[in-house]
């Protein structure tokens, strides 16, 4: 916990306390009362943000001088940029070949080198060690490292500032450093808080990983939630979220397409497919939440309008 208050102090200056939002009509749907927290106002549009720049800053001088890599389909290497541009760190950015363009674009646009792989045949990590080795660079990955996850704790930090004491906690789960962050969290802050993650249903891999007792292997999966596509859970934020995490629901992709237009809709907010997993879980019915506070993530927002246009007339459609 101490980790978590140390990353807060540090991002004091550079990240943006992000709003809670309420809905009377999510309040009436889930007869809960509910928080929001928009982490797709976060700055470089996700809370990934908070765990890049914790880990960048607390890099040394000459650590920093060497340069920094990073592997993300989308946020976490946008924000690992970002912190990189704003300390004066070259950085290379491994990210997936079908990675929404919108990403690829905005992370060359910061300055950082991009090299792009074929995520459904080569192995990000092999290649992320491989030019970290050749060109003697800093790994920071997305999620297994202490510093980004202290850092991505902070966002359940303030969101207990901001609502008091919670019933239950949703947020999205891919690798896991935000919920390893909410249960550090959590069990100092509010131990009487549930904690449930939310996975795609072809990207299950916590679930399953914790019915088998141990981190299991499953292929990429196919989803339109490109920011939780990873195989396997982390290997720190696994051993993290065994002891905190409460339970784990799954939700499909028309799911979170609805989800999306429910935001738009009735919050006037645009949030990316990954960060409406939470809402999703809700609106599905997921999740018994009656007469409890209640708070959910949306981790993030980074959609380009093109492919927003396309996701919501795919929902109207009917695919």
């Amino acid at each position: 916990m101490a980790d978590v208050h140390a990353a807060a102090a540090l991002l004091s200056a550079v990240a943006a306390p992000t709003p809670v939002l309420t809905s009377a009509a999510l309040d009436r749907r889930t007869r809960a009362e509910v928080w929001i927290k928009c982490e797709n106002l976060q700055r470089t549009g996700s809370f990934k943000f908070r765990g890049a720049y914790t880990a960048l800053a607390r890099l040394g001088a000459a650590e920093r001088a060497q340069g920094v890599i990073a592997f993300s389909s989308g946020n976490h290497a946008i924000a690992v940029a970002t912190a990189a541009r704003e300390r004066d760190t070259p950085a290379v950015i491994v990210m997936p070949a079908d990675a929404p363009p919108g990403k690829l674009a905005s992370v060359a646009a910061l300055g950082a080198r991009v090299v792009t792989f074929d995520r459904y045949t080569e192995d990000r990590f092999a290649l992320t060690e491989r030019l970290a080795a050749d060109h003697d660079l800093i790994a920071i990955p997305p999620y297994d490292h202490p510093d980004v996850i202290a850092g991505a704790g902070t966002t359940t930090l303030e969101l207990l500032e901001q609502t008091g004491a919670l019933d239950t906690l949703v947020i999205p789960l891919g690798g896991g450093g935000q919920l390893a962050g909410a249960g550090v969290v959590t069990a100092a802050e509010s131990p009487a808080t549930r904690l449930v993650g939310v996975e795609t249903a072809t990207g299950d891999k916590t679930r399953r990983s914790l019915r088998a007792g141990r981190r299991i292997r499953i292929p990429v999966p196919r989803t339109i939630a490109d920011g939780v596509t990873g195989e396997t859970p982390g290997e720190l934020t696994f051993a993290i979220n065994r002891r905190h995490l409460d339970d784990v629901v799954v939700v499909h992709d028309h799911e979170i397409l609805a989800a999306m237009a429910w935001m738009f809709e009735e919050t006037k907010l645009v949030v990316e497919p990954t960060g409406a997993l939470g809402i999703a879980a809700l609106l599905a019915g997921r999740l018994e939440v009656s007469d409890q506070r209640l708070g959910v993530v949306v981790s993030g927002g980074n959609i380009e309008l093109r492919r927003f246009h396309a996701l919501m007339r795919s929902l109207a459609a009917g695919r």
